[in-house]
């Protein structure tokens, strides 16, 4: 083998090498960005995710009386951990709104494979512009301040005896039927208007 010949063959691994560099770089830097984006996004849209435990999830749905006959909503329902346990273990209608399309992309796909399309659902939207008059049970995590702007639209579209669960943040003024300060649950019942 002559030297050109090598150095031809040198030239070529070589290239192969940068190549094989290159898409591994362009996967690394696509996949940074997918984390950061999955991080970040529901900062830029004002619903940052912070998971409600799991053993809190339970304790707000026992808490909150959901049962065969409810339709539950939950109000930035992140990864759908409390519609699928309202579903699966209360055998309620489960609905979640939340903002985030990336956590609704995975919560549909969750819902397919556990087959439970008749049963529950999930919606890419703000739940300040979704009509909530289907639920008998809606569950919150989120602040103060945000439950304050949801009093007047609960009242407006909840019928009386509807159920308002809240963890770890109160509505101003409107009197809690029942507390649990062990972990900050807050039920809230939709009174007849007057």
């Amino acid at each position: 083998m002559s030297f050109s010949t090598h150095t031809l063959g040198l030239g070529r691994a070589m290239t192969s090498l940068g190549t094989i560099l290159l898409r591994f770089a362009i996967i690394l830097l696509i996949l940074i960005i997918g984390a950061t984006i999955w991080i970040l996004w529901p900062l830029v849209i004002g619903a940052g995710w912070i998971p409600t435990p799991k053993n809190v999830v339970k304790k707000m749905l026992y808490f909150a009386r959901v049962g065969p006959g409810d339709t539950l909503i939950d109000l930035g329902s992140g990864d759908g951990r409390i519609i699928f346990m309202a579903a699966l273990e209360y055998e309620a209608i489960a609905v979640g709104i939340e903002a985030d399309p990336l956590r609704v992309l995975i919560t549909r796909i969750w819902i397919r494979l556990k087959g439970l399309e008749d049963r529950v659902d999930v919606n890419w939207s703000n739940f300040f512009k979704k009509d909530l008059s289907a639920a008998s049970v809606v569950t919150v995590y989120q602040s103060t301040d945000i439950n304050n702007r949801l009093k007047e639209k609960l009242l407006r579209e909840l019928s009386p005896g509807s159920r308002v669960i809240s963890y770890s943040f109160i509505f101003d003024g409107w009197e809690p039927v029942k507390v649990d300060e062990s972990t900050k649950l807050y039920l809230y019942e939709i009174k007849p208007t007057k």
